[in-house]
């Protein structure tokens, strides 16, 4: 089994296009940092000075990390990580 990490459109082109790859780590700064490995540029869109950048949202089984332990948050075999980039914007 292995863990499932969904990536938002706008950091397919870091995954070859991929909607899911398969992550590997016990905490998802592990998962991140091997993300980084594997995907050369991701790690540095979704960290900034080893934190999860502002507009970044990532969620381990539908639970949002900032509640959770941030990126000391464990996961393990079968758990599926979000990764959503905040969304603003419109017409006043």
């Amino acid at each position: 089994m292995a863990i499932e990490v969904r990536i938002p459109t706008i950091l397919r082109n870091f995954t070859s296009g991929e909607r899911a790859v398969d992550g590997t780590g016990a905490t998802v700064g592990e998962l991140i940092a091997n993300l980084e490995n594997a995907h050369n540029g991701i790690g540095e869109r979704l960290l900034e000075n080893d934190e999860v950048r502002r507009f970044i949202n990532i969620y381990v089984n539908d639970e949002d990390i900032r509640f959770t332990g941030g990126l000391a948050t464990e996961i393990s075999d079968g758990d599926t990580i979000v990764i959503l980039p905040a969304v603003a914007g419109g017409a006043v």
